[in-house]
């Protein structure tokens, strides 16, 4: 069995949060167990973009505290890096609030530039993952809890793409990202080339809605931990309430047989995950209902069996992140406004995920519109 410690803390006071970090991580053995005198432990948040803490796009700087100060305890040396989807991770490191915290507990920021090639055991063959990453001694894994429109819901395992440098994070959108199965797997096969020593969730104040960047905070109140980020992932879904079906990362889990992959072998230590919230979190726009359909047809009516981004009026200021942004470079500026070429378009929404400014939204195929109409109806 495999089990995962699940701890009410209601808000982000420096005094809360450090207390009930170590009430949760108590009954697992506490960060001793973790993290030995001497250690380097690199602690990964979620440094998605340059927004504030109250944004709940981020992992908040006071759980990242807490956490520098138990490793500290334990004897170890604390490390903090990411690598965000767009900009510096520094920059996003001072806009969200870690950097403060970062230089007042006394730990170091390792910008994730350089990369070191790391062989893959399944369908992918190598991975370029990012230094420290790799050479650290212990690993950390500091997830937000967000809904996520690609994904459904992005926690442990999929805060492990940070670990991609920069822009390469598009090139794996190319590679895997027009099929949702099979984004799902690369990132299960990256998740498995370096395991996180220990995973605690920020779920006090999850996001919902169009996640992982645009969507909505939610106040949830609980933290999670645990040594195996797919146990942790499956505890963190029963908490959003979201249904099984919707989660590709458990269902690419289940399918290679992974620990910790069926519900039935992981042990909550804490209140029940299922009574945790009186809704489940609101979910990302259905984007896509291409599924179980045979691959000529995919190709024929993509367009109209999925979504597209488009621009809200009045709202683009033509900053240029999206152009940056967009894997197969679908996207560009003419005549002072954004272009986009929806034949190239993998549907990612990586440029709806890392716009600063919410300026773009989803409008539905045909054949989507209909289906979702019908569905209403019955």
């Amino acid at each position: 069995m495999h089990q995962v410690a699940l701890e009410r803390v209601p808000g982000y006071g420096r005094e809360e949060m450090r207390e009930g970090v170590a009430r949760l991580l108590e009954p697992l053995g506490g960060m001793q167990r973790y993290v030995k005198p001497g250690e380097r432990v690199l602690i990964k948040p979620n440094l998605l973009s340059a927004k504030p803490p109250e944004a709940a796009v981020t992992t908040h700087p006071e759980l990242l505290r807490a956490v520098i100060l138990e490793v500290q305890r334990a004897g170890g040396v604390a490390l903090v890096g990411d690598s965000p989807g767009v900009g510096s991770g520094r920059r996003v490191a001072e806009r969200s609030g870690m950097m403060a915290v970062i230089e007042e507990t006394g730990a170091r920021f390792v910008p994730f530039t350089e990369s070191l090639p790391v062989a893959g055991a399944g369908t992918f063959k190598e991975f370029q993952l990012a230094r420290p990453y790799i050479e650290a001694d212990r690993l950390i894994n500091l997830p937000k809890l967000k809904t996520h429109e690609m994904m459904t819901m992005t926690c442990c395992v999929k805060n492990l793409f940070g670990a991609v440098v920069g822009t390469a994070k598009a090139a794996w959108h190319l590679k895997a990202g027009a099929d949702k199965e099979l984004f799902a797997n690369m990132l299960i096969e990256l998740y498995r080339l370096r395991e996180p020593d220990l995973n605690i969730v920020d779920a006090v104040v999850a996001m919902e809605g169009n996640g992982p960047g645009s969507g909505d905070p939610c106040p949830v109140g609980v933290l999670l931990a645990g040594d195996n980020a797919v146990a942790v992932d499956q505890v963190a879904a029963r908490v959003a309430g979201i249904p099984q079906q919707l989660l590709y990362l458990e269902s690419a889990a289940r399918h290679m047989g992974l620990p910790g992959s069926r519900r039935e072998e992981v042990t909550v230590l804490g209140p029940d995950p299922d009574a945790v919230l009186e809704r489940p979190l609101r979910l990302p726009h259905l984007s896509d209902v291409q599924f179980g359909l045979p691959g000529f047809l995919k190709n024929r009516l993509r367009n109209q069996f999925t979504s597209r981004p488009e621009v809200v009026p009045g709202t683009c200021e033509l900053c240029g992140v999206c152009v940056k942004a967009c894997p197969p470079a679908a996207i560009r500026v003419q005549g002072g406004r954004l272009r986009f070429d929806y034949q190239r378009c993998i549907r990612c929404f990586c440029c709806r995920e890392l716009c600063p400014h919410a300026a773009l939204t989803l409008r539905d195929g045909w054949l989507l519109w209909l289906m979702k109409k019908t569905g209403r109806r019955s």
